[in-house]
């Protein structure tokens, strides 16, 4: 009987293991995502100040 609580131990630590991998991975992409998200805002928020200095009669 102690196998089997040894074993059940053992299967939930390994299954808790790898909902933490799966935990850093998943913030990784996050952290890429929104570096991806910051830039395309940048980019936007230059491209329309150009487009707003373009009009003529606007400042």
């Amino acid at each position: 009987m102690s196998w089997m609580l040894v074993a059940a131990v053992l299967l939930a630590t390994a299954g808790l293991l790898v909902l933490g991998v799966l935990a850093v991975r998943l913030w990784l992409d996050v952290r890429a995502l929104a570096k991806g998200v910051d830039a395309a805002s940048r980019a936007l928020a230059e491209a329309a100040g150009e487009l707003a200095g373009a009009v003529p009669g606007r400042s």
